[in-house]
């Protein structure tokens, strides 16, 4: 048996939330890009050795292609837009969580609302990196090649440069629109459909 529970966050809770990440990027100041991304990395290898629920996970699935946005030398992010998803993950730096995450089935709970939050804020980010890797994916598999195997690759700069424009053109357009409503992971795609990407939470 299984059931299915929804709830909703108003402004006075939602606060809550940006207070948390408020103090998580102070305690997060002189803290290096390499130290940020290895905070988001181990919380997705800590999930993994508890039971979480599948919404759960789904929300955790977008956290690693935070972290793979960074990381994918392919994708390239100039430093400012490097500089925004940095500032999203600085939240996992943060030992103080508001629910521990060893507490079992909701101990990821409040992880997965903040991952939320950020992927409403990055959500132009998001939508741009998911089409860079389904083309990539689709190109490299066209051209006999390993996605994988990439990095850089020249045939893959003028797609990428086309979507970080794009990127940038929404961003602006929406500035200021705030947490309307959920950010329904800019891609309809389910997870397990995403293009090559270098992460490493694995769906179980």
């Amino acid at each position: 048996m299984s059931i299915s529970l929804n709830f909703e966050l108003n402004d006075r809770d939602l606060e809550h939330f940006q207070k948390a990440m408020a103090a998580a990027k102070e305690s997060a100041k002189g803290r290096s890009e390499q130290d940020i991304v290895d905070c988001a990395s181990k919380l997705l290898l800590d999930s993994q050795k508890v039971h979480i629920p599948e919404f759960i996970k789904e929300r955790l699935v977008r956290l690693d292609d935070m972290i793979a946005m960074v990381r994918d030398e392919g994708w390239h992010l100039g430093d400012e837009d490097r500089s925004r998803v940095l500032s999203a993950l600085v939240y996992f730096c943060d030992p103080k969580d508001i629910i521990p995450d060893n507490v079992e089935v909701l101990g990821f709970l409040d992880d997965a609302v903040m991952i939320e939050l950020c992927s409403i804020d990055l959500k132009h980010e998001i939508e741009a990196y998911d089409d860079f890797c389904d083309y990539r994916e689709s190109e490299a598999r066209r051209r006999g090649m390993d996605p994988a195997s990439l990095g850089r690759a020249e045939w893959l700069d003028s797609r990428r440069d086309e979507l970080v424009d794009r990127m940038h053109v929404r961003r602006e357009r929406d500035f200021g629109t705030g947490y309307g409503s959920s950010s329904g992971y800019a891609s309809p795609r389910p997870s397990y459909l995403r293009g090559w990407r270098p992460g490493t939470f694995k769906l179980r």
